[in-house]
């Protein structure tokens, strides 16, 4: 069976997208690889071994244009409205708290967040399928 280990965005800037992770999804430096025209950081926390790939092309100089295929990356918390108040308090400009009904139940509360480079991050409240 497959087993999903990574997922890859490219960035501008190495410090300001590992200070925007580690800041909203306490995601560390697992491992940082330096090639000569680029270089990979895996970003991981204690909560799985699912990781995002930073690649840091190094003689880019604008901003990646993201176009209209990417969609979003997930994480799920306990309490939701905390990390929400967390995320405005740290500057990071969450969207508003939104809930997802489907047939009248609960499918999912949740906010989004983008980072640095402009990718979109949602954020789940641990809830039926979002665990």
């Amino acid at each position: 069976m497959a087993k999903a280990i990574h997922m890859m965005i490219r960035v501008l800037d190495e410090a300001r997208s590992v200070a925007f992770y580690r800041t909203a999804f306490g995601l560390d430096v697992a491992e940082r690889l330096d090639f000569d025209s680029f270089t990979l950081v895996y970003l991981r926390n204690a909560e799985n071994d699912f990781e995002v790939e930073l690649t840091v092309n190094k003689d880019r100089t604008e901003a990646y244009t993201l176009g209209d295929g990417y969609g979003h990356i997930a994480f799920c918390v306990d309490n939701l409205d905390a990390e929400h108040k967390r995320f405005q308090a740290e500057g990071l400009a969450p969207e508003d708290v939104k809930e997802f009904i489907v047939e009248g139940k609960l499918l999912a509360r949740f906010f989004f967040v983008s980072d640095p480079d402009g990718y979109r991050i949602e954020m789940l409240a641990r809830h039926g399928r979002y665990q």
